[in-house]
Order: structure tokens, then C-alpha cells, then sequence
């Protein structure tokens, strides 16, 4: 058997995108969706993580430079196999547990990423039909382990995984 050099093995390695996002909700259990001006579908904040950047990094800085809030972050509360769609390659999504926020203090936050054109505090319900729906799977996973108190929730394209 010939194996190949190390570095030409390193470079042989699978390649996976990652995306970080924050999960905050008021205390009716609302969550804070961002409304992007880039596509069809809302958000949690967060986005992609940058070469060398920790998902939990990525998590704290989406949310610092889309909405405003710059906090330290709860647990993490999902972690999902995104499989491939024929346009974007798979990956790993992780969302983190970002507290609560009031509807007062939602309303009053300063939005100055222009990739970000509004805020909305909605029931999951009621956010649903503006989502992706794997990511609304994966927001009711992160939901799901807050109240329960178990977390993370393995996930595979925003389903749970058991067993």
C-alpha cells in the first residue's frame, strides 16, 4: 500500500463550511429575527465562520456587528450537518444560547450593517413561512433545549438526531 506524502494527504482532506448563530428570545419565547437585505429569507444574527475563527467567536462577532450586541454567549444549544443542496457545499451549523432581550430594548437597537435591514421579535410560528425551513427545524432544536435544559441537540439538516 503506498501512502501518499503528508502534506498531499493534508490537502486531500474533506473541506466543510461552519456558520455560527445566537438564539435570543424575550420572555414570552419570541425570538429575535434579522431581516437581510442580501436574501429571500429571514435569520438568526450570526453568519459564516472565517478561516481560523471558532464557531463561538463567529457567534459573539456576527452578533456584535449585525445587531449591536456585544455579550457574552450561553451554551451551545445545536449543532447541525448541513448536507450539500447542489449549490453550497456541506457544512456544520451551531447555534448559541444569546439570552433574553426585551421588546423595549429590540426596538431601540442600532442596526448599522447594511446587511441587516430590520429586527422582529416573532413566535416561531409565526417567523416560519419566512425561513428557511431547515433553519426553523434547527431553531425549534434550539428551543426545544432550552426549555429542557439538555443541550446541545445533534441535529442533521435541522432534524435531531436520537440513538
Amino acid at each position: 500500500m503506498d501512502l501518499l506524502p503528508f502534506d498531499e494527504y493534508v490537502r486531500s482532506l474533506p473541506r466543510k463550511r461552519m456558520s455560527a448563530g445566537v438564539l435570543i428570545r424575550d420572555d414570552a419565547e419570541r425570538v429575535l429575527f434579522v431581516v437581510p437585505s442580501y436574501k429571500e429569507h429571514w435569520d438568526i444574527p450570526g453568519g459564516v465562520c472565517e478561516d481560523g475563527e471558532a464557531p463561538w467567536r463567529t457567534a459573539r462577532r456576527e452578533c456584535a456587528e449585525e445587531i449591536g450586541i456585544d455579550r457574552s454567549l450561553g451554551p451551545l444549544l445545536v449543532i447541525d450537518y448541513v448536507p450539500s443542496d447542489g449549490r453550497m457545499p456541506e457544512g456544520l451549523a451551531f447555534i448559541f444560547d444569546g439570552g433574553r432581550i426585551t421588546a423595549d430594548d429590540a426596538a431601540r437597537l442600532k442596526l448599522t450593517d447594511p446587511e441587516i435591514l430590520s429586527v422582529q421579535l416573532l413566535s416561531l410560528d409565526d417567523a416560519a413561512p419566512r425561513l428557511k425551513p431547515s433553519l426553523g427545524r434547527r431553531i425549534h432544536a434550539a428551543l426545544a433545549a432550552v426549555q429542557a435544559g439538555e443541550a446541545p441537540v445533534i441535529c442533521e439538516d435541522g432534524h435531531p438526531v436520537t440513538g
